[in-house]
């Protein structure tokens, strides 16, 4: 796996690939695996001018090949996440009907919170059913700046 960090209005994100994939996304507090390699790469800095280019509200949608790695219930999950537009919010409930199971918000929540490629795949998008922002990997703060950023 190669990592590269970068500064971002959001703090330091660290973007990693593996195969010419973006497979995972981490914020300053979150643990990295012992086998990576702090390399720069094409499809690495790509994904940066990407990121900078949503960060600055100039990119809606992001156009790099994504490889999250998970069960094919959490797939299914972040495919849904990906489909929540720009802008736009959805519930856990919404997200849970979207996948055939309206009972499973908890499971949705569950699947949310393990997305390896978080502000990439929008699971920042999804909030609690009464309108409150909810738990995210890289704090609430950053959700509802990403949110804010997203309604302007």
């Amino acid at each position: 796996m190669n990592i590269y960090f970068y500064d971002t209005v959001i703090g330091k994100i660290g973007i990693a690939e593996t195969g010419g994939n973006i497979t995972n996304v981490y914020f300053e507090k979150d643990s990295l695996p012992q086998e990576v390699i702090e390399v720069q790469t094409s499809l690495l800095f790509e994904a940066s001018q990407q990121l900078d280019r949503y960060l600055n509200g100039e990119l809606k949608q992001f156009t790099l090949p994504f490889a999250p790695v998970g069960t094919p219930f959490m797939q299914q999950v972040w495919a849904q996440l990906c489909d929540i537009p720009y802008g736009q919010t959805a519930t856990y409930k919404e997200i849970a009907v979207r996948t055939g199971n309206s009972k499973a918000a908890r499971a949705i929540g569950l699947a949310n919170n393990r997305n390896p490629i978080p502000v990439f795949i929008p699971c920042h998008r999804v909030i609690g059913s009464n309108g409150t922002l909810t738990g995210y990997r890289g704090g609430l703060v950053v959700k509802k700046i990403l949110l804010e950023l997203e309604k302007e």
